[in-house]
């Protein structure tokens, strides 16, 4: 490894200004964190007049075209649908022959009775009724054995349905652009995952039979009635306008507040979210009484759009046998009537009864089920709205490979912001020659962070390029040019696990001796070696069992195994006391040597070595070149420098 330049590391662009690198403009502005939202009190009043206003704010929803998509996903389980179909209809149809069959017996047993009673006739024949009713037996044994293999069959289809759903929401999710979830709260999207799916799965494995039975029945009853008496099937329709207009005035009405349901319980799990994520922080600012303000209003909002959401869709049961006695009493009445005059038997009566309460019964239930299909509408919808959000730019077709990365970096008249309205990066050019430690700074919020996604194209530029050993990175496969970096964040992300895998988690193929070396290298193993289990001890599920220099160094240790060209450290070791940061900063020089580095740092005193500094304010690169040289111009640099040394001689 050669020692690094001194004098003016950065060699100018060709056609640039001057034999320097070109600075930015000034006065752009700041932006730390893109887009961000999150659900408290201030921002949910704030936001188009508050948690009612939003809803007002939605986009009437397509019902036909969300159900539409929806039966698409049945596409693969045609044959299969088809045979429980066909199931379905050959067990309503022998469910439905059941009264007539039955009415046949009464007929028999009626007739024996009067004809006793005359002395007309031979009574009671009972072995005629023996085989009606085995008969009438048989076919509700079959009818149900069939609609159990039916539902079987269902079941599964819900349940794969429910599996692709899932399964295309994680690979949606490893698709889309970082500003995506940098602009939606993360609550909303595991209620997508979790609410929403489950509430598709349970009307498909629950709902969906019961449709095709209730059609069927519908369908097989009226016939029947029909070849009974035309008149009762005439008196029992009669009944029919009623139930149609009672269940569109219901659900027409209950739409709205199942979107609005499902829309508030994707706010509340956003807000307990937030608020059980960071209690620590809630509880030390004493933001208790706050949380329970927003949540009250959220809870409030959601219970109000569930109460009337469930109470509409708990009165279409009594409603619905309500109209279903009022035609049950007619035809009781038109029966009579006809029976007396000879045109039908009693046995007809019964049946056509039966039949009745068969017919209001599956019209009953599908009217219940038209209500559950809004609420799986409003899910379903949810879902393919996230299903169908752009996708991040895909990676070119012909990406470049190579063999060998060097760690030249250029910024080539970079031109960025997070919206067009809002440039940030105005035009920056820089050459980094490979090697070179370059240090960004600045004060809070300036966006420093911002170079480092446009680096690893979490962002694309505007304008202009950021080019690898001459490459732009945009030809490279984002996961070969994201290989190239080692990062060390803030803040630090551990999963739940060993340690050992927590620091392979960079390069899952190492061995055990290549992680304990990395280990060493960033000060881990005297202190891995203290903890019960040592490597293999598991985190749980906050990483709790781990302080948070601990969980720092981890991550560190997690970039020296990695071994990349460059590196990437933002604020690495903020979260340390001053021994351990002694300790880091040497292993972290060891790291950087001979590797393209950028140091992000609040901490001036860790970047005086660097070989080259960028200052960044409101978002813009207002100065930059090595420390003494900044220092002697006497700017932002040299101000943001001796402001913290002054501090610490006060202190």
């Amino acid at each position: 490894m050669t020692n690094q330049p001194t004098s003016n590391p950065l060699k100018p662009i060709p056609g640039g200004n001057g034999s320097k690198p070109a600075e930015l403009n000034q006065n752009a502005g700041s932006r730390t964190n893109p887009m961000r939202q999150s659900i408290s009190p201030g921002a949910m009043m704030g936001h188009r007049g508050g948690p009612t206003a939003m809803i007002k704010g939605e986009n009437a929803k397509d019902f036909k075209g969300t159900m539409r998509k929806l039966i698409q996903y049945l596409g693969p389980y045609k044959i299969v649908t088809s045979f429980a179909i066909l199931l379905a209809i050959a067990s309503t149809s022998f469910s439905i022959l059941g009264p007539k069959i039955l009415g046949q017996a009464t007929t028999t047993l009626f007739e024996g009775v009067i004809g006793q009673i005359s002395g007309s006739g031979k009574g009671i024949d009972f072995n005629a009724i023996g085989r009606i009713l085995l008969t009438a037996l048989g076919l509700y044994i079959l009818s149900a054995l069939l609609a159990f293999i039916q539902g079987w069959i269902m079941t599964g289809v819900a349940v794969n349905i429910t599996y692709r759903f899932r399964r295309n929401i994680a690979e949606k999710i490893n698709q889309m652009p970082l500003k995506y979830f940098d602009g939606t709260n993360h609550g909303e999207i595991i209620a997508r995952i979790t609410n929403d799916v489950d509430t598709v799965n349970q009307t498909l494995s629950q709902s969906l039979s019961q449709i095709i039975t209730s059609v069927v029945t519908v369908v097989g009853v009226l016939i029947m009635m029909l070849t009974i008496s035309w008149q009762m099937t005439l008196v029992a329709l009669l009944v029919l306008p009623l139930s149609l207009f009672v269940v569109r005035f219901i659900v027409n009405r209950s739409q709205i507040y199942f979107k609005e349901q499902q829309n508030y319980l994707g706010h509340v799990n956003g807000h307990i979210e937030e608020m059980f994520g960071g209690h620590i922080v809630v509880k030390a600012f004493n933001g208790e009484q706050r949380s329970i303000e927003t949540f009250r209003v959220l809870n409030d909002t959601l219970y109000s759009s569930a109460w009337k959401s469930q109470f509409l869709s708990g009165i279409m049961m009594p409603v619905m046998n309500f109209i279903g006695n009022l035609g049950y009493v007619g035809v009781v009445i038109m029966g009579g009537y006809l029976a007396v005059r000879n045109v039908i038997t009693v046995g007809d009566i019964q049946a056509f009864i039966q039949y009745v309460r068969n017919f209001t019964q599956p019209i009953t239930q599908l009217a219940n089920i038209s209500n559950i299909l809004q609420q799986t509408a409003a899910a379903a919808e949810r879902v393919f709205e996230f299903l169908e959000e752009e996708d991040e730019i895909p990676d070119t077709e012909n990406p470049i490979q190579l063999s060998n990365v060097t760690g030249q970096v250029t910024f080539d008249h970079v031109r960025f912001g997070y919206s067009p309205d809002k440039i940030i990066i105005k035009d920056f050019s820089a050459v980094i020659q490979p090697g070179q430690r370059i240090a960004i700074v600045g004060p809070t919020g300036a966006g420093k962070t911002t170079l480092v996604k446009l680096l690893m194209r979490f962002y694309d530029v505007n304008d202009g390029a950021i080019l690898i050993d001459g490459y732009d990175i945009r030809q490279f496969r984002r996961a070969d040019l994201r290989r190239m970096f080692g990062m060390v964040l803030q803040d630090t992300w551990l999963f739940g696990g060993t340690l050992m895998d927590n620091i392979r988690y960079s390069k899952p193929e190492a061995t055990e001796e290549e992680v304990i070396a990395a280990a060493k290298a960033a000060h881990v193993d005297h202190f891995v070696r203290t903890l019960p289990g040592g490597y293999q001890m598991e985190l749980n599920e906050e990483t709790t069992n781990l302080s948070q220099g601990q969980k720092q160094l981890l991550t560190i240790a997690r970039a020296i195994l990695a071994d990349p060209p460059m590196l990437i450290l933002d604020e690495a070791t903020s979260s340390v006391d001053t021994h351990t940061e002694v300790l880091i900063q040497q292993a972290m020089l060891n790291l950087m040597e001979g590797r393209t580095s950028f140091i992000i740092a609040h901490r001036l005193s860790t970047i005086r070595d660097a070989d080259w500094i960028l200052v960044i304010r409101d978002g813009d690169i207002v100065e930059q070149g090595t420390h003494e040289h900044l220092l002697a111009q006497g700017g932002f640099y040299a101000e943001l420098y001796n402001s913290q040394f002054e501090r610490i001689e006060v202190g």
